[in-house]
């Protein structure tokens, strides 16, 4: 799978269009991420689904904490009815950053994205489903028939992307560094270990920050913004596998929450930028996207894309 991920910080109509062009160079899907503060995750999809007609679409990610998980399956259960069979179904824990502005406190992550995929899985099965774990759900079902939905799990932590490989069909593994990469093979290795048969292929997906432009500086440049999003919310384990300074993560971490995302892009360092986004000229990217693709299986091209995004999918495309 070739990807990228559009964040709906434009309008709907022009989100189309971008779908459209990475469809037009040859990319396979189309996610769409989510923060409260930008326009809504599912009317973008639904846009981009209605100008393409091969690429999959899909959250990247829906989290299950502002969304109820039975009426999350079925706005995905909609989408992939809408875009004739192209759904996509990324699900994971959500920003703890941006969730704060909304006093939800996403305890149990693990189990909230197991038990919501699980969950939707039987609702697209036709079945009546009663629920008692992270959310309740008591009868619930589907008035409408729904197809078979391959599931992604947004991972970045070990016992997440261990769950994936163990029970999704995919992983989208956060990060933009081999070092990252290097590590979550082994922590796919060993879901994939306790895999069972029947579940099929598992595809290990690298949904890495990506920035690309003629100009490498403004492409650095760029990157600024959605890396302070990543550093912010980065684990412990994470930022030491970079030697990134902990203090210095929370600082960006509270900007974010703050709302003042200028002054959290301010406060990111070079090291972040190294270790949280492939940023830089066309030769620049490509090169770093093969080194990350030694150990993934498929790439997912994420935001900010570069300075100008359409500019970015076109230079994506080309890079085959």
């Amino acid at each position: 799978m070739r990807a990228i991920e559009l964040t709906p910080e434009q309008p709907v109509s022009t989100m189309a269009q971008l779908g459209a062009t990475a469809e037009s160079v040859g990319f396979d899907a189309a996610f769409v991420s989510h923060h409260y503060n930008n326009r809504d995750q599912f009317s973008a999809l639904t846009a981009i689904a209605g100008e393409t007609d091969e690429i999959d679409v899909g959250p990247g990610v829906a989290n299950p904490y502002e969304t109820h998980p039975v009426t999350l399956a079925s706005r995905m259960a909609t989408l992939d009815e809408y875009s004739g069979g192209r759904g996509v179904f990324g699900v994971g824990p959500g920003d703890a950053s941006t969730l704060a502005n909304l006093g939800i406190d996403p305890d149990s992550p693990l189990r909230r994205v197991l038990e919501t995929f699980k969950v939707a899985q039987r609702l697209w099965d036709g079945e009546r489903v009663d629920h008692d774990g992270t959310f309740e759900a008591d009868g619930a079902g589907l008035n409408y028939d729904a197809g078979s939905i391959p599931v992604y799990v947004g991972a970045q932590g070990p016992h997440m992307t261990r769950m994936a490989a163990k029970h999704a069909d995919g992983v989208l593994y956060n990060g933009a560094h081999p070092r990252d990469y290097a590590w979550a093979s082994d922590r796919v290795a060993e879901g994939l270990g306790e895999r069972p048969d029947e579940r099929g292929d598992f595809d290990f997906g690298a949904y890495a920050s990506v920035s690309v432009a003629d100009d490498g500086d403004a492409a650095r440049e760029e990157a600024r913004f959605p890396v302070a999003f990543v550093a912010g919310g980065a684990p412990p384990p994470v930022l030491e596998r970079h030697d990134i300074d902990r203090e210095a993560a929370e600082a960006v971490g509270s900007a974010v929450s703050a709302g003042e995302f200028r002054e959290a892009a301010g406060q990111v360092t070079d090291a972040m930028l190294d270790a949280f986004c492939i940023a830089g000229s066309p030769e620049e990217v490509e090169s770093e996207i093969d080194a990350v693709l030694e150990y993934a299986d498929s790439f997912v091209a994420a935001s900010p894309l570069g300075p100008d995004v359409e500019r970015a999918i076109e230079l994506l495309g080309e890079m085959g």
